[in-house]
């Protein structure tokens, strides 16, 4: 019995040691590429690109994913004419927290505070995935902070059932630090390339998307924690605030791509589209990762608003 548990604690220290190692590699192939703004909270890892007299666009990521994805390829392009700002959501990226992990409301609260901190007068909000969830409780919760809301394959309804590739982060909440310094970081490694291609279905993944777009941040022990508190507190949070989307004041236009893999374009995209006052849709071609595969469709969709 001491022999199994001296080798269960050598095993155990060994995987610690090796989500570290794992961890501070990839930070140094993903470094932080801008500054950070103290709100309650959080501090904000922001990127700021643009003429500064521009009209303002704020731009927030989905889950497993950090403010990369934008600079990928698309607030390059609209940087040329707007102030682009680009921010990683609380607890993800190099957006650190200084209190509890927040839910989707307490985001919407720290990303108002960080663009009344910024100075920026009435942005547009543009949210992906789950950064569209924290746009639509933004609107909700301060209607008087953005002009309007842009939501490119918005998390937006209640469901019950995470998406196929989000499953492996439903872990009750005791067994996350375990897990997410044990063996996540070595099933990320050997799972991560499958289910990233099923994320971007039917597109294909970027060979460079790792770096370039910061996806290998995904695998560090922290994203796996964050990931799975989002899992956790999404649907009862999104029942919340999807029976109040009629009382959104600001314009909602929502992209969708119609092979979209991890969100239904119908549920997600028409019936909020439908729920909002002020509300618009449109499908194209593609499927979730519509700011890293379908650039241009997307750029010419956000000029439009």
């Amino acid at each position: 019995m001491i022999g199994f548990l001296v080798a269960l604690a050598v095993v155990f220290a060994a995987l610690v040691l090796w989500s570290g190692y794992v961890s501070r590699g990839v930070e140094r192939w993903v470094p932080m590429d801008g500054r950070q703004v103290e709100v309650p909270g959080v501090r904000i890892h922001y990127v700021e690109t643009g003429p500064a007299d521009a009209p303002a666009i704020v731009m927030i990521h989905g889950i497993l994913s950090q403010l990369r994805v934008f600079t990928y390829a698309l607030a390059g392009r609209l940087a040329t004419d707007r102030r682009v700002i680009v921010m990683d959501r609380p607890g993800w990226g190099y957006s650190t927290l200084t209190g509890p992990r927040l839910d989707i409301p307490g985001q919407a609260d720290a990303v108002a505070a960080a663009i009344r901190a910024l100075g920026l007068e009435k942005p547009l909000l543009v949210g992906h995935s789950m950064g569209g969830a924290v746009s639509l409780a933004l609107a909700l919760r301060h209607p008087g902070a953005v002009r309007g809301l842009g939501l490119i394959a918005p998390y937006t309804q209640p469901i019950d059932e995470p998406p196929a590739p989000l499953a492996g982060l439903r872990v009750p909440g005791p067994l996350r630090p375990l897990i997410a310094w044990t063996i996540a970081v070595p099933l990320a490694m050997r799972t991560g390339k499958a289910k990233t291609a099923a994320v971007f279905a039917p597109d294909p993944v970027p060979e460079d998307f790792a770096i370039r777009a910061g996806g290998a941040l995904a695998i560090r022990p922290a994203s796996f924690q964050m990931g799975c508190y989002e899992i956790e507190m999404g649907p009862a949070a999104m029942k919340a605030q999807a029976s109040r989307y009629g009382e959104i004041a600001v314009p909602v236009s929502i992209l969708y791509g119609r092979e979209d893999a991890l969100l239904d374009p119908e549920l997600h995209g028409r019936k909020t589209a439908a729920d909002v006052p002020n509300g618009q849709v449109e499908i194209i071609e593609g499927g979730h990762m519509l700011p890293v595969t379908h650039v241009d469709a997307t750029e010419a969709w956000l000029r439009g608003l």
